[in-house]
């Protein structure tokens, strides 16, 4: 087992019956793994987060809670969303693979065991477990790194959240992919991460930057890519990063990308990351209302820094979300059929 890890790995074998248990024990303990009992799905959540199993070995069929509810509630679950599920079953039809499939098991092993079959699957899935926990360690390093470059300008407050939150709420309102969802809502978090390796005399600078420090500040993007770059889960997330700061026509950094050339989720962040600039209070300005920073944002579209269909989609949602808040038409309406007529 040294190649997995230099601590044996924890296995937790739920069964209610003891002979099952006492087979699978042995065969685990043979095998060089720390083997932990549980009689009933009850008794295995109890004793989940004391134990903090690498891999769970599951009856199907048990009384009061069935092997397929217990793994639902592991995978809710924050603490064991990552623990692989192995379901133990006499059953070997497709309906039963298909429920725990849905329940979020990992894997099937069928009554009797086969001692072969049941070390290289176990070997296997810790394995894979382990090399999640580090990857999610990764991520959450990552993050820590955001919201630390975050706090360093006190006058951004909780603009990550924010981000977030209408991110996830644009994203929604386009009809996007839930994988282009989950990178809209983590490049409100890691967008400015690379401002972790720019001055605080330039980042913290409250009067206007000179060229020199802007050519400092513009590396930010560059910066946040490269940290961002080595973990693969982060691949949807790097063209914000990178590419947050272009603008339709071409006049934005670092690679004065223009129109569709554009990676479509920076366009989508960017008009967000806009429209919450516009609409926070900074010491160098008040904060705008949604009617004055539309305007804005409408303004700078037709000096062609933005995409027109885009911004237009962004307007019919902000004057959504604002219907759904007061009610009642609101002011863009109006102004809407101005802009058509103008």
């Amino acid at each position: 087992m040294n190649d997995l890890d230099l601590e044996r790995p924890k296995i937790l074998v739920v069964d209610d019956h003891p002979s099952s248990r006492m087979t699978a024990v042995a065969l685990l303990t043979i095998e060089g793994y720390d083997v932990i009992e549980a009689e009933s799905g009850a008794s295995a959540l109890a004793k989940l987060h004391a134990a903090a199993p690498d891999l769970i070995l599951l009856d199907v069929m048990m009384p009061g809670m069935d092997g397929y509810e217990v793994c639902r509630r592991l995978k809710e679950d924050e603490q064991t969303r990552l623990t692989p599920v192995v379901f133990i079953t006499a059953l070997d039809d497709r309906r039963s693979r298909l429920q725990g499939i849905e329940a979020g098991g990992d894997d099937f092993l069928t009554k009797p065991f086969d001692q072969l079959e049941l070390s290289a699957r176990v070997k296997s899935l810790v394995r894979q477990k382990r090399l999640n926990e580090d990857l999610d360690h990764a991520e959450k390093v990552l993050f820590s790194i955001a919201r630390t470059v975050e706090s360093r300008d006190p006058n951004t407050g909780d603009h990550c959240e924010r981000l977030v939150l209408q991110g996830r709420a644009f994203a929604e309102y386009l009809g996007l992919t839930r994988s282009q969802i989950r990178d809209l809502m983590w490049g409100g978090y890691l967008h400015d991460i690379g401002k972790v390796g720019i001055p605080d005399a330039v980042l913290l600078k409250k009067g206007r930057l000179t060229v020199e420090e802007f050519s400092i500040m513009k590396q930010h993007v560059l910066i946040g890519e490269k940290i961002c770059q080595p973990l693969r889960t982060m691949r949807g997330v790097l063209p914000i990063i990178r590419h947050h700061h272009e603008r339709w026509d071409g006049s934005g950094y670092p690679d004065g990308l223009k129109g569709d050339d554009i990676p479509f989720l920076a366009q989508v962040f960017q008009v967000l990351d806009i429209y919450d600039a516009l609409t926070s209070e900074r010491p160098y300005k008040r904060a705008f209302s949604s009617e004055e920073a539309l305007r804005k944002i409408v303004e700078e579209t037709k000096r062609g820094w933005r995409n027109p269909e885009l911004i237009e989609a962004f307007c019919g949602f902000t004057q959504a979300i604002e219907m759904q808040a007061t009610n009642e038409p609101i002011w863009f309406e109006k102004y809407i059929k101005l802009e058509n007529h103008s």
